[in-house]
C-alpha cells in the first residue's frame, strides 16, 4: 500500500482524491494540498473516508519539500498549474519522492507548449533513482496508452494517428470553459502545428477544421486542429514504426468561439501585464476572475464527451484503419464524484499512473511519457474505473 499526496484542489483535484479514496487496497493515506485550504477540506468532506489536508504553495519549493517531509508520500499527483510543475518535480528531486502529472510545464508568460523542460530532468530523476511519469490525464495520457495499445495489439506500422476530442456537453452558460479558464484560453488561441512526413508544420489558430461523425448519439460535429503536447512525444514513438502524419482535433461551440473571437479583438486574452490605475493587471488572469469557475459547473452540464484515436497503418502487410475511443456521461460523472466529465476524464487516469508507479506495475528511473510502458494493465484499469473503452476495425 502507499501513501500518495495529491496537490491541487480543482475540479481534477477533486476528482483525483475522489477516485485514490475508492481504492483503500493501493492507496492507505491521502494528503489534499492546495494553496487554500479550504478548498481541500471541502473536498475532504465529500470523501468515503477521512483524509488528510494540507495549505502549500506550489510555487515555494521550500514549503513543498517541507511537506513532503512531514507527510511521506511515496508518491505525488500533481494538479496544479502547468506553470508549477518544474517546482513540484524539483521538490519530488529534493525528497527522492515519485512524481505524476496530467500536463506539460509551460511558461507563465508565453503560450509554449513542449516537453523539453521536463524532459531535461532525465538524468537528475535517474540518478536519484525515481520516477517521472508525465501526462497521465486523457489527453495527453489515455491518447498516448490507447496508441501504444494500437501499436502492441493491431498494427506492424501505424502511418496515420488522429487524437479526436469532442465535448458534446452543455452548462447552459453565456460563455464558460470546462477547466482552468486560462490554461483553455491559451490551449485554444495559440498557433496550431501537426506532424506531416518527419516535421511539424505550423497552423494558424483554428485555420483547419473538418466535419467528423462521433459514435453513441453525438453525431457530426466540427472540429478544428490543434497543438497539443502528446504530438511531441507520440511522434518520437511512432516514428520508427512508419509514422507519417500526426494531428489533435477538438470541438468548439460556434458560441464559444464567438465570444473567444470578442475577447481577443478587446485584449482580454492577452498574457502579457498592462498598467491600469498605476498596477500592473494580466488581462487574462483578470477574465478568469470574472469567468464560472470550472468546478461550479458540474451540476449544470448535460451531455457526454467522446475522446479516441483514429489509426492507420498496416497488420501483416494488409491496410487497417481502427478507431479506439471513451464516451464520458457529465451527469454519471457528477453523481459520482461532484465534477462534471472534463475533470473526471483528467482526474481518473491521474489516479491510474499513480496507480501504476506506486505498485510496481510500471517501474523505471528517470522520465517518461506514458507510451514508454506497456499499455495493458493501464487499458484493464480504465475499465474498471470508470472510462471504458470501445475499439472498432473500420471500412476504407
Amino acid at each position: 500500500m502507499a501513501r500518495v499526496l495529491i496537490i491541487g484542489a480543482g475540479g481534477v483535484g477533486q476528482v483525483v482524491a475522489h477516485k485514490c479514496a475508492q481504492v483503500p487496497e493501493v492507496f492507505s493515506d491521502i494528503c489534499l494540498a492546495s494553496r487554500t485550504e479550504a478548498k481541500c477540506k471541502k473536498i475532504a468532506a465529500q470523501l468515503s473516508r477521512p483524509i488528510e489536508t494540507a495549505g502549500v504553495d506550489a510555487d515555494n519549493v521550500p514549503e513543498l519539500v517541507a511537506l513532503i517531509r512531514r507527510f511521506r508520500p511515496d508518491v505525488v499527483i500533481n494538479v496544479a498549474l502547468p506553470y508549477q510543475d518544474l517546482h513540484i518535480m524539483d521538490a519530488c528531486l529534493e525528497t527522492g519522492v515519485h512524481y505524476v502529472d496530467t500536463a506539460n510545464y509551460e511558461p507563465p508568460d508565453v503560450a509554449h507548449f513542449e516537453y523539453k523542460w521536463q524532459w531535461d530532468y532525465q538524468a537528475r530523476f535517474k540518478e536519484r533513482g525515481i520516477m517521472a511519469l508525465l501526462g497521465s490525464g486523457f489527453d495527453p495520457g489515455v491518447t498516448n496508452v490507447f496508441t501504444a495499445w494500437a501499436k502492441k495489439k493491431h498494427f506492424d506500422t501505424i502511418e496515420e494517428l488522429d487524437i479526436i476530442d469532442a465535448n458534446a456537453g452543455d452548462h447552459g452558460m453565456p460563455f464558460a470553459t470546462n477547466f482552468n479558464p486560462e490554461i483553455n484560453i491559451r490551449e485554444v488561441t495559440a498557433n496550431g502545428k501537426f506532424y506531416c512526413d518527419g516535421a511539424f508544420v505550423e497552423t494558424k489558430p483554428m485555420e483547419i477544421s473538418k466535419v467528423y461523425d462521433f459514435p453513441a448519439g453525438i453525431g457530426p460535429k466540427k472540429i478544428y486542429l490543434l497543438w497539443h503536447e502528446e504530438l511531441e512525444s507520440l511522434a518520437r514513438f511512432l516514428k520508427p514504426h512508419g509514422l507519417k502524419a500526426a494531428r489533435f482535433w477538438m470541438t468548439f461551440s460556434d458560441n464559444y468561439l464567438k465570444h473567444l473571437e470578442v475577447l481577443q479583438n478587446v485584449g482580454m486574452t492577452r498574457i502579457d501585464p498592462v498598467m491600469y490605475n498605476g498596477h500592473e493587471v494580466i488581462p487574462l488572469q483578470f477574465l478568469k476572475a470574472l469567468l464560472p469557475d470550472p468546478a461550479s459547473l458540474g451540476p449544470l452540464t448535460k451531455g457526454k464527451t467522446c475522446i479516441g484515436c483514429l489509426i492507420k497503418g498496416t497488420k501483416d502487410g494488409k491496410p487497417r484503419r481502427y478507431y479506439v475511443y471513451n464516451i464520458c456521461d457529465h451527469q454519471e460523472a457528477y453523481r459520482e464524484v461532484q465534477s462534471q466529465a472534463i475533470s473526471y476524464t483528467t482526474g481518473v487516469p491521474a489516479m491510474i499512473g499513480a496507480m501504476m508507479v506506486a505498485t510496481g506495475t510500471w517501474k523505471g528511473t528517470g522520465v517518461f511519457n506514458m507510451e514508454d510502458f506497456d499499455p495493458e494493465p493501464f487499458m484493464q484499469k480504465l475499465n474498471i474505473h470508470g472510462l471504458p473503452w470501445t475499439e472498432q476495425f473500420l471500412e476504407g
